[in-house]
């Protein structure tokens, strides 16, 4: 199918998400190259650099596009939600209610909640930057209906892959299979003794997989594959085919927020790729299911985590790889002919250029 080229990891951990892409395209018949050589694909960790962007050829792809960060970072994706919302209140509540301070410090007001114990507090801090970061301070409402009760009383978030190729152009696809990542301690609403047992409020895996409460077990564990996950809510009387509506509603409409700013950079950096699409993109939406199993959109990540170290992993972000890989259809572009192309373009700039500055003489 053509070479690749796998960008130099940074850092022990993205090492160990390259390998796995790495032997994902080798599957699918793709040798990688070095930086200097001619490549068909180009796999990066991090964001696309403009000079990189400019060096693409037609029938090159890069896994990013430009413009994504609008919904892949915290702030960018609070404001673009929040705007949405403000247009669209009945369909945008998919998020928790969230300002970005201090610019939203006056819309934010005096709110409180009510954490159980008679009391009332101020918002709870999501991400608070450093003392020594810059940027802004993101804040949530706090609400009691965060809580999942349907899985054994246990906090829940589920983390779907979606794969958008040249958004307005093609279609984007949902991954069927995913993680749903559970929380090792039994949900109890925030009070000032429990709001910072993070094994109970985080279902993060890097974090609970050192509880001592953490089940490794593929039906019953503390990360299980959403199909097994569905399975059994269906046995339990769910309405999954409901749930799953909802999400890719969810995951929909934040696509939908970042589509003018994704559209008109892709437009302005890749003018000449009409025919196929210049980027490609896996994101994981990272989604928290409440007792109602309502989902509320918590993030969404431009590089989900591929390292692995279960079979349970390998199973499911190896399958997703091998399947973005052939869905980008190398073989769609000529290489030779869009070269070929490429080359008539840069002549016949040159002419017009030598015949301009002929008649100004």
């Amino acid at each position: 199918k053509g070479p690749w080229y796998l960008c130099p990891p940074p850092s022990p951990l993205s090492s160990a998400c390259f390998g796995t892409v790495r032997r994902a395209a080798q599957c699918c018949r793709l040798k990688e190259v070095g930086e200097d050589e001619e490549w068909t694909v180009c796999w990066m960790d991090s964001l696309v650099s403009l000079d990189r962007i400019k060096e693409m050829k037609r029938f090159q792809k890069i896994n990013h596009f430009p413009g994504m960060m609008e919904i892949c970072r915290k702030d960018l994706l609070a404001r673009n939600l929040n705007r949405m919302l403000k247009l669209f209140p009945r369909d945008y509540n998919i998020f928790p209610r969230t300002w970005c301070l201090p610019a939203e410090a006056r819309a934010r007001g005096t709110r409180r909640f009510d954490a159980g114990d008679g009391c009332l507090h101020s918002p709870l801090h999501l991400c608070r930057p450093l003392r020594w970061s810059t940027g802004s301070t993101l804040v949530a409402e706090g609400r009691g209906r965060v809580q999942v009760t349907v899985l054994t009383g246990i906090q829940l978030d589920v983390n779907h892959h979606r794969i958008p190729q040249a958004l307005g152009q093609k279609p984007i696809f949902l991954y069927k299979e995913g993680l749903a990542r559970f929380a090792t301690m039994k949900y109890i609403d925030p009070s000032s003794t429990k709001v910072e047992d993070i094994c109970m409020h985080l279902t993060n895996y890097a974090i609970n997989k050192r509880n001592e409460n953490f089940i490794r077990d593929d039906t019953i564990g503390s990360k299980r594959k959403l199909s097994t996950m569905s399975a059994w809510m269906t046995a339990n009387g769910y309405n999954t085919a409901k749930l799953w509506q909802d999400i890719e509603d969810v995951i929909i409409k934040t696509l939908i927020a970042a589509h003018p700013v994704v559209k008109h950079s892709y437009k302005s950096y890749f003018p000449n790729h009409t025919t196929v699409s210049a980027c490609f993109e896996i994101l994981g939406f990272d989604i928290l299911l409440d007792s109602d199993l309502k989902p509320w959109l918590i993030e969404v990540n431009h590089s989900p985590s591929f390292s692995m170290d279960s079979q349970l992993d390998h199973e499911v972000k190896h399958a997703l790889l091998c399947d973005s890989i052939n869905l980008i259809n190398l073989l769609a572009c000529n290489k030779r002919k869009a070269m070929e192309e490429d080359r008539e373009q840069a002549r016949a700039r040159l002419r017009q250029t030598c015949r301009t500055h002929s008649a100004s003489r």
